[in-house]
C-alpha cells in the first residue's frame, strides 16, 4: 500500500503562496508569526424548534452533509417562559472544522458555494470582531451543493465563524484574501 498522505488544495496554497506573501505585507521575522486560520464554526438556529423537535434533526442532517462531519445539536442555556423554552431543550445545529475538513470546507464555499449565491457581489469586509475573526451570515442553505433543493422542507441561514490566529484585522482581511476570500471591493461600491 502506498504510502500517499492527502493534502488540500488551500493548505498548499497557504503554505506555499500565501506564508510568503503575507511575509514580505507585514515583514514577519520568523514563518511562525504568519497568521494562520484554526478553525472554522458553522452554527445554526432553528425557528420554531421548541414545536417541532424534528426540525432540530433535520438541521444537523443538513449541516453534518455541509461540513463533511457530524453536528451536534445545540441546547439552549436557560429556562424562558414567553418562548415556551426550557433549559436543555436542542434549539440549533453546530459544528467545528478543523485540519484537512476545514481547508476542505472552504475551498467548496469559495469555488461552489458563494457564486450560487443569488446577486452575488463579495462578502461585506467589515465583519471582523477586532481580534482576527471573520464571521458571515449565510441566508439559505440551499446554496451548497450537498443539499438536494428537492428534499429541503424549510429554508434556513447559518453563521460561518473564521478563527484565525491574526492579532488584529487588517492581518485577518489579507490572509482570508490571500487565501481567495471575495470580497466586495468598498471603493467601487461607493463611487
Amino acid at each position: 500500500m502506498a504510502n500517499t498522505t492527502y493534502t488540500p488544495r488551500l493548505h498548499k496554497k497557504y503554505k506555499e503562496e500565501v506564508v510568503a506573501a503575507l511575509m514580505k505585507k507585514f515583514q514577519y521575522k520568523t514563518v511562525m508569526q504568519v497568521p494562520r486560520l484554526v478553525k472554522i464554526c458553522l452554527n445554526q438556529g432553528i425557528n420554531g424548534a421548541v414545536g417541532d423537535k424534528k426540525l432540530v434533526d433535520i438541521a444537523v442532517d443538513e449541516m453534518t452533509r455541509i461540513a463533511g462531519q457530524k453536528a451536534i445539536p445545540t441546547l439552549s442555556k436557560k429556562d424562558i417562559s414567553n418562548f415556551k423554552l426550557r433549559k436543555n431543550m436542542p434549539i440549533g445545529a453546530r459544528v467545528t472544522l478543523r485540519g484537512t475538513n476545514m481547508y476542505d470546507f472552504l475551498d467548496r464555499l469559495i469555488a461552489v458555494s458563494l457564486p450560487r449565491v443569488r446577486d452575488f457581489k463579495g462578502i461585506n469586509e467589515k465583519a471582523f470582531d477586532g481580534r482576527g475573526n471573520y464571521t458571515m451570515g449565510v441566508t439559505e442553505q440551499i446554496i451548497f451543493p450537498e443539499i438536494d433543493i428537492d428534499k429541503v422542507t424549510k429554508i434556513s441561514g447559518m453563521d460561518i465563524t473564521f478563527v484565525t490566529t491574526a492579532t488584529t484585522n487588517e492581518e485577518a482581511y489579507e490572509l482570508l484574501k490571500e487565501m481567495g476570500m471575495p470580497f466586495r471591493n468598498m471603493k467601487k461600491d461607493n463611487q
